[in-house]
């Protein structure tokens, strides 16, 4: 079992937070101006770096902050990137 890395752990926030809220992964890239494809890719794991711009919009898009979105235990016990 492989542990959760920093895009999955942001992909899993993603999604918790639309439901929620109760939108779609779709209507967060419209509320947040970011063409779905993108969106789309990264919950997809079609891309690894969804960049830390894109993610700002989909954060302000929930209206949430910065460290609302990161405050979770998930974050917190995420392993460091470099082996």
């Amino acid at each position: 079992v492989r542990s959760m890395n920093i895009s999955d752990a942001v992909a899993e926030r993603l999604n918790s937070l639309c439901e929620e809220r109760g939108i779609t992964i779709n209507r967060l890239a419209t509320l947040s101006a970011v063409t779905q494809s993108t969106v789309s890719d990264f919950m997809r794991g079609n891309t690894q770096n969804i960049g830390i711009i894109t993610l700002k919009k989909l954060i302000d898009g929930l209206d949430l902050s910065i460290t609302e979105f990161f405050d979770t235990e998930t974050f917190r016990s995420l392993e460091q990137e470099i082996q």
